[in-house]
């Protein structure tokens, strides 16, 4: 091989199953007995043909296999998932863990350590440290959560619901993952405004929508599921040529549709609880 392509494709190919496998340098070089200099050289390209044997225990050390075939690469593998964060570099030029998500940092909201001392409300000549150029979570449990919401997001889709058991004016969108779990609806239906106000009002809609709830999995919200469906319904009404919708919402609720465009409409009802005498809701 030579240094500029198989080195470079082998380094990249250990570093994408490093990051699968959620092992850093040091801990699969002592799983597979490896030196972990001798692991940073390959993964670097500066090992220029490194030994097979050493090859084959760090790939299968991280869970890989290594073949051999007629055009293959040196790692044997298909093309590998590139770590995201592989072009960024620390101060020292040096590549941030393969194992870890790495993110920029562009204001303290971005780093952890800024945002746990609340020291993001100062202005920033009063920051007490330099910002650094990125971050990232050491914490194997948030590492994962964070992993398996992108691969939610990422494959979660959203479609309108059809057939003939409902109403020509009702309309459902479903959020599924890829297995068919459903893990978030929405429904609606159309109505005309005559029916409720019974004469003409100047600006008043042929026909508007009615938004009767969004509903997603405990487990699921946070990921913007809500928003992509209350996002996919005004998309297509519009496209049907309704341009108004009405919905009653509070707490979060309220946040996803003002994210979504909708506005405070005064004139509405608004949402009253009545409890126990002398017991107080704290919300």
């Amino acid at each position: 091989m030579t240094e500029a392509s198989g080195g470079a494709d082998l380094g990249r190919a250990l570093r994408a199953l490093r990051r699968r496998a959620d092992l850093s340098q040091r801990q699969l070089a002592e799983k597979a007995g490896v030196p972990q200099p001798t692991l940073a050289r390959i993964e670097s390209g500066r090992a220029i043909d490194p030994r097979f044997r050493t090859v084959e225990r760090l790939v299968q050390a991280a869970g890989g296999q290594l073949g051999i075939g007629v055009p293959a690469s040196i790692s044997g593998l298909a093309e590998p998932v590139p770590v995201p964060h592989d072009d960024m570099r620390d101060e020292a030029g040096r590549r941030y863990p393969a194992h870890l998500d790495v993110w920029p940092v562009h204001e303290p909201r971005d780093w952890p350590g800024a945002w746990w001392a609340e020291w993001y409300r100062l202005p920033p000549e009063r920051y007490p440290l330099p910002l650094p150029p990125a971050a990232y979570e050491l914490n194997r449990r948030y590492r994962d959560n964070r992993r398996w919401g992108a691969e939610v997001q990422r494959t979660a889709q959203v479609r309108r619901v059809l057939g003939n058991d409902l109403p020509a004016t009702s309309w459902r969108y479903v959020a599924e993952l890829p297995d068919g779990k459903l893990v978030g609806e929405l429904r609606a239906h159309e109505r005309s405004p005559f029916l409720e106000f019974r004469e003409w009002h100047t600006g008043m809609p042929e026909r508007e929508m009615v938004l009767d709830g969004v509903l997603v999995d405990a487990r699921y919200r946070r990921l913007g599921l809500g928003r992509r469906l209350v996002t996919a319904l005004i998309t297509e009404m519009r496209e049907a040529g309704i341009d108004d919708a009405a919905a009653i919402a509070e707490g979060f609720g309220t946040e996803l549709l003002l994210a979504c465009g909708f506005e405070i409409e005064g004139r509405r009802p608004a949402a009253l609880r009545l409890g126990p005498p002398g017991k107080r809701w704290v919300f």
